[in-house]
């Protein structure tokens, strides 16, 4: 009996130090997992607290489950003053997020606050949208009579689970909105990668300037001296660039240490070499969706701007001609534009963006974008049809709706009667802008929608189609 008295306390000797040396470590490195969720937890919070005006509370109970993985059961998060901090079983592996002015919010991967919130903008306080003008020139809103409008907009089959707002925009006004419990018209909501469509236009802005041009190489000093010299800024645009990336978001990958392991974005994207079969300057490079390719790219914007802070050119050039009052353009800790994935802005907003693109870069009598240049950007990519054999991809736009669901290989708009020329913005757990020229429509459907429950909406933007054709 002693004996085994004396195993058992040997063993929970051994079991305590290893308890110990684990938290140690937890504390001292924690694993890029952790460290990936707690950043991403603390910068999700901190944008919807300090920018959409969300309660932290409901947006840690309800937007943090989203992604699906376990951790984030066991994530604790602090909402202080100007930053917000998430931590693993609240001890290990802080993340930390940061509200800049006129910049939203930052991850920051490491620690260096003070840094990252030297960054910032003013921007001058705006008087408010006159009610009694029609938007877009102001905040009013005549919806439409015909019933079958009403009918698809209070179907939840077809605006979706998780909805939080819809807005229908025909022949320039807004025609149907509708807004999810707790959210309102003048609530900034998350692009995600709606986010790489509002970069496409600031870049078309600069090429109607002349200070880019789409056959533009040599992007980044350090690429100067290798075959990726020869990148060009609408390969870019059509994902085409060659280099190597992962953009999986089930685990740790390029896309989510870009996010939220590195201060400067596009630094790390930037490094990435070639990818070793599909780099092959003297090969057509194929198709390879990548948010580090739209960071990288509103770094070349950034680059380009003349006579101005690179870091007030959105709204100068883009949100304010457009009345986008409520856009937000999220920049890293470094001060580059996450150009991927992070723009804020009220649904209605987001109809302004998906307007100028049916417009073809129009906007109340004034070129915004180039002759030409929206439906080159609705134009199959070259890199899109050598990959899938059939239109999938323009320049940072898609030519279908959303594929949840979709068996590999088929059409995400099988079995719609979607509108010829339609294309799309789309983003993560459900934001989509649909884009219908041909009979000036724009549909806008955000949500927290994750892909897994198959939700499309092409059967909306195809309802309120045939209703507008009748």
């Amino acid at each position: 009996m002693r004996l085994i008295a004396v195993l058992l306390k040997w063993l929970v000797g051994v079991v305590v130090v290893a308890l110990v040396a684990a938290a140690a470590w937890l504390v001292v490195s924690p694993p890029e997992l952790i460290r990936v969720a707690n950043n991403y937890a603390a910068k999700i919070v901190c944008s919807s607290v300090f920018i959409s005006g969300r309660d932290a509370g409901e947006v840690i109970a309800v937007d943090l489950k989203a992604p699906g993985h376990p951790i984030f059961k066991a994530i604790s998060v602090d909402v202080e003053e100007k930053a917000v901090r998430a931590r693993l079983l609240g001890l290990f592996g802080t993340g930390t997020a940061v509200v800049r002015d006129g910049l939203g919010c930052a991850s920051v991967p490491d620690g260096d606050l003070a840094s990252a919130q030297g960054i910032g903008i003013t921007v001058a306080a705006q008087a408010p949208l006159d009610d009694k003008v029609l938007w877009p020139q102001g905040g009013a809103v005549e919806p439409s009579q015909y019933p079958a409008i009403t009918a698809a907009l209070d179907d939840p089959s077809l605006t979706g689970p998780g909805m939080r707002a819809v807005v229908v925009v025909h022949d320039g006004r807004i025609v149907g909105e509708r807004y999810g419990a707790g959210i309102s018209k003048d609530m900034p909501l998350l692009g995600w990668s709606m986010t790489k469509t509002a970069t496409a236009a600031i870049i078309g802005t600069l090429v109607k300037s002349g200070d880019l041009s789409l056959d533009q190489a040599g992007l980044f000093d350090a690429w100067k001296d290798d075959a990726r010299k020869d990148i060009t800024l609408a390969a870019m645009m059509e994902m085409s660039s060659g280099l190597a990336w992962n953009e999986g978001y089930g685990d740790v990958s390029d896309v989510t240490r870009m996010l939220y392991l590195n201060n400067d974005m596009a630094g790390f994207a930037s490094s990435k070499p070639l990818d070793p079969v599909n780099g092959n300057p003297e090969d057509d490079r194929l198709f390879n969706y990548s948010s580090g390719t739209s960071v990288m790219l509103a770094n070349v914007w950034m680059r380009a701007v003349r006579g101005g802070d690179p870091l007030a050119y959105p709204r100068t050039a883009l949100f304010d001609p457009l009345g986008m009052r409520s856009a937000v353009m999220e920049a890293d800790a470094s001060g580059t534009f996450v150009g991927s994935s992070y723009m804020y802005a009220t649904a209605r907003d987001w109809a302004r963006l998906g307007l100028l693109l049916a417009q073809r870069g129009a906007w109340e009598g004034r070129s915004i974008l180039p002759s030409g240049y929206v439906d080159w950007m609705a134009r199959p990519a070259p890199a899109s049809m050598a990959s899938w054999g059939k239109p999938e991809y323009g320049h940072h736009v898609w030519l279908h709706g959303p594929d949840a669901g979709t068996p590999k290989g088929e059409d995400p708009d099988k079995g719609f009667d979607m509108p010829a020329g339609t294309f799309w913005a789309l983003g993560h757990d459900g934001q989509s802008v649909a884009i219908v020229p041909s009979l000036g429509l724009v549909v806008v459907r955000m949500g927290l929608t994750p892909s897994d429950l198959g939700y499309k909406p092409q059967g909306l933007v195809t309802a309120l189609a045939k209703a507008l054709a009748r």
